[in-house]
């Protein structure tokens, strides 16, 4: 057995910044937890020469090492030698994007994105789509999208993302952003925007994207969609094809910024929207497909939204690994993850 050192890639934001350690010990125990087996040892918090890092001893093959590589806040990982030197290990990460995708657009509300990645990591290590999330594509749902933090991280994995909002500001600013991002880059790319109907009614509007990350995988036809709709999450399962999703992953409205409306009003209330919600995100899960929501405590307590969960279908997560999340994010926001598992088939 190997011990090794995983050193904390820094956020932007001090608070996040403060906390991340203590996030990166749960994380990893949800990986141990999850495609890991119990090979992954007790992570810790230690000092190494005055730095801190993240500590574990395991066992680890070039697939375990891989899915270590992903982990949200992986900066570096080093082997410790018994003199206590640190030797470099290569990580070998999904992401085939530039972060950039991530971190040009500001605006206020935005999910800081490392907190987005461990979100997407926790929430697809719990489904039965986990085995499969080095090698496939997987498609991943964000139903309340507003600007596409959570959808830029699924397309830098190289997944197929869909999302829904309300909001028409944020659909539009997404719709602008995401093909002069493309055209930067020089990546290969269709975009279109269009009125999204069904039964013979408009819901609202749908902006969609294809496009590969080289000349040669777009002429094969290797290519990553977004498919993402101006539209009430309430009508996701009329919005997208049932059970066509590996892992839904969203922030629940905190109270604060993000709502749906109702009556022409923002609704902040966020357990009545998920009891209205769930039920459809539901439909379009495939067996053992997972739901992750981050929430704020303070507007939606932990045992009300693991209840929805319940009511709605869902196999809720609440081991010790999956209640490691609780992080302050400001003075109104307590933020969690809870994570619920559609049953999959017999």
């Amino acid at each position: 057995m190997s011990s090794y050192a995983l050193l904390v890639a820094q956020s932007a934001n001090r608070v996040y910044a403060q906390q991340a350690t203590g996030l990166t010990i749960a994380e990893l125990a949800v990986l141990d937890e999850t495609v890991l087996g119990g090979r992954l040892g007790q992570a810790r918090a230690e000092q190494v020469a005055g730095v801190g890092y993240v500590g574990f001893d395991a066992d680890l093959d070039a697939d375990a090492l891989a899915h270590v590589a992903n982990v949200s806040t992986a900066f570096a990982l080093f082997e410790r030698r018994d003199d206590d030197l640190l030797r470099p290990v290569a990580l070998h990460r999904l992401a085939c994007l530039d972060d950039d995708l991530l971190t040009i657009l500001k605006y206020r509300g935005k999910t800081n994105e490392l907190f987005t990645h461990l979100l997407l990591n926790v929430t697809v290590l719990a489904s039965a789509s986990a085995p499969r999330m080095l090698t496939d594509r997987l498609r991943i749902l964000d139903p309340l999208c507003g600007r596409g933090t959570t959808l830029n991280q699924v397309l830098r994995y190289g997944w197929h993302a869909s999302g829904l909002d309300i909001d028409a500001a944020d659909f539009e600013a997404y719709a602008a952003f995401l093909p002069r991002w493309l055209k930067d880059k020089r990546l290969k790319h269709t975009a279109a925007t269009a009125k999204l109907r069904r039964d013979s009614r408009t819901l609202g509007r749908r902006f969609d994207v294809a496009f590969a990350t080289s000349k040669q995988a777009w002429v094969d036809g290797d290519t990553i969609t977004l498919a993402t709709a101006l539209a009430d999450t309430r009508e996701a399962a009329t919005v997208f094809r049932a059970g066509s999703f590996d892992a839904i992953v969203t922030d629940a409205p905190y109270g604060v910024q993000h709502g749906s409306r109702s009556d022409d009003a923002l609704d902040r209330r966020p357990l009545e929207l998920l009891g209205e919600a769930l039920p459809g995100w539901v439909r379009l899960l495939r067996p053992g497909g997972a739901v992750g929501i981050a929430l704020n405590l303070r507007t939606c307590p932990r045992a009300d939204a693991l209840a929805l969960l319940a009511e709605a279908g869902l196999e809720p997560r609440d081991t010790p690994a999956y209640r490691g999340f609780e992080h302050r994010v400001d003075q109104a926001i307590q933020r969690d993850i809870v994570v619920g598992v559609r049953a999959g088939p017999d």
